[in-house]
């Protein structure tokens, strides 16, 4: 892809030119007879931090779709006859390549992004450390498993596991490198061939990464490309591949769940959020003050994760707000490419609309605005200054949606219980948060809030960084988990292989039946009890 004389975007960001994006753009997988050239056949990409253009991506068609899913297809058959351990050191490889070349993925993640130098690094230490999970543990989580067979002794039981296939992993633009890896990686040390979608707003990170798998060892045609706009791309993408891996919409997960569902293939979903931050009446208010502006406002808010409903048990809820609102105030707006700057840009401006449109109707309904509510052009196009409401009533929008931006709700409640009941009153369950002086409390509280994760005293690294545990969400939040085993695992089919030591198992020929159907029950009766009595021993051993 040719693009005009560099944009000023473009020549801010230290390690990047113009002919190295266009570059990338040539990465891209496009089919002979497919429209991924110049012309009507691209997509415009442009800096959140200046609106500039800086550069353009092929619009695939679903002929690139089918051609590149059939190029990963057929260099999937030999990937996955590689042994556990060889795919691990591939992974391991490009996790140290992405340390090494952390700088320049750092500028395409601001550039394509706007979000402010500190969350970018924030992004981009996450791809190191979860190469270093899966190329640890993938080996383990693939390997064969002994299980019980029908009966001692007389037949066994092992479990084996096979890649899917071909994965479709469809990330979104917010955390574009993080988010794309984490499906992406443990697809491909599961043996598996992945053909990603990059949002069409933040191709640029994606492609690089593309370059640096294939320069860690990653066989030709394993890891494919394709950008373009999501109703073009994505169905196709769903139709081809055995396994669809999204992070994006609620709306959009619903569709793409029917989609894979029509096909029967399997699919994870990571969607949207309209997440709880509970403070308790012992906790430590500056503590949970600080807390909450990371939950809240973190890459200007634009995070799943993120908090943006705020419950305040009443005892304590006038002093954390005096320190919320203080420690909020004292963050700092900007989208250079150093570390002086707290929260970047929005995305663009229809994001920008919609966090102004939640504030505005909040207003409207009566909300106090303690502190922001204002764009901020003077910084950049998009920006949003950090913004604390209170007053909220039930049905506004910051109380029911995902405002997906630098807003978050201060409410008080009477107890414990009840901000509990306000924070699991959301259709929404995937990920919360407990401020409180007792840990042990505050773990028993988390029990009883529905979501995937709940984190005490921290905002979200607490479940987020555990890569080794299950992430995910409950009801409108999606299905399936990433990380963990759960994470490896999801990529494969199972195959149970059953082996007798005493022939066909049925009735034998040489006991009468009546014999053997009594002896059979006395048999199970007394493995029963013996059940019973080896897990009440367990149990009392438990208790010392």
């Amino acid at each position: 892809m040719s693009s005009t004389d560099p944009p000023t975007a473009v020549g801010a960001a230290p390690t990047l030119t113009a002919r190295r994006l266009d570059g990338l753009a040539d990465r891209v997988f496009s089919s002979p007879d497919g429209s991924g050239d110049d012309g009507d056949g691209a997509i415009d990409v442009s800096a959140p931090a200046t609106d500039e253009r800086i550069g353009r991506v092929p619009a695939c068609d679903a002929d690139d779709v089918s051609a590149a899913v059939e190029r990963a297809r057929d260099a999937q058959t030999a990937w996955a006859e590689a042994s556990a351990t060889e795919r691990a050191r591939i992974v391991d490889r490009f996790g140290d390549l992405v340390a090494d070349r952390r700088e320049e993925l750092l500028d395409v993640l601001q550039l394509e992004t706007g979000k402010s130098r500190r969350t970018a690094v924030e992004e981009l230490f996450d791809v190191p450390t979860g190469c270093s999970y899966v190329a640890s543990e993938a080996p383990g989580a693939l390997a064969e498993e002994r299980r019980r067979g029908v009966a001692p002794g007389v037949a066994t039981a092992t479990v084996t596991r096979e890649p899917v296939g071909v994965v479709g992993v469809i990330s979104p633009w917010n955390y574009p490198l993080t988010l794309s890896m984490a499906d992406a990686i443990p697809a491909l040390a599961a043996g598996n061939a992945v053909v990603l979608k990059p949002d069409e707003k933040t191709p640029y990170g994606a492609l690089l990464l593309a370059e640096l798998l294939e320069v860690a060892g990653l066989p030709d045609g394993l890891f494919q490309v394709v950008t373009g706009e999501g109703p073009q791309v994505g169905p196709p993408l769903i139709d081809a591949v055995d396994y669809v891996a999204f992070t994006g919409s609620t709306a959009t997960g619903r569709t793409i769940a029917e989609r894979a569902g029509r096909n029967l293939i399997g699919c994870s979903l990571e969607l949207g959020g309209n997440n709880p931050l509970v403070v308790l009446g012992d906790a430590d208010v500056d503590e949970a003050a600080r807390g909450a502006v990371q939950a809240c406002f973190s890459n200007a808010g634009q995070l799943c994760l993120s908090a943006e409903r705020i419950y305040v048990v009443e005892s304590a809820c006038d002093e954390f707000l005096d320190a919320f609102v203080r420690e909020t105030e004292a963050l700092t707006l900007g989208t250079g490419y150093d570390y002086d700057a707290d929260l970047g840009s929005l995305v663009d401006a229809d994001q920008l609309a919609r966090v102004e449109s939640h504030v505005e109707d909040a207003r409207e309904r009566g909300a106090t605005v303690e502190t922001g509510g204002r764009a901020r052009t003077d910084v950049a196009p998009y920006c949003y200054e950090p913004t604390v409401l209170t007053g909220i009533e039930p049905d506004a929008a910051v109380a029911c949606e995902e405002t997906f931006g630098p807003v978050a709700a201060v409410t008080a409640v009477p107890d414990a219980d009840a901000a509990v009941a306000a924070a699991n009153d959301s259709p929404y369950g995937l990920n919360a948060s407990v401020w409180t002086g007792d840990r042990e409390r505050g773990a028993e509280l988390a029990r009883e809030i529905d979501c995937g994760t709940v984190n005490v005293n921290d905002a979200f690294l607490a479940t987020w960084g555990a890569v080794d545990a299950p992430m995910g969400g409950f009801g409108d939040s999606g299905l399936g988990r990433r990380h963990g085993p759960e994470g490896i695992r999801r990529y494969t089919e199972t195959r149970t292989v059953g082996v007798s030591r005493v022939g066909p198992l049925t009735f034998p020929d040489r006991i009468p039946t009546d014999w053997f159907v009594r002896g059979a029950f006395a048999a199970t009766r007394l493995g029963r009890r013996m059940r019973r009595g080896v897990d009440e021993v367990r149990r009392r051993l438990s208790r010392r």
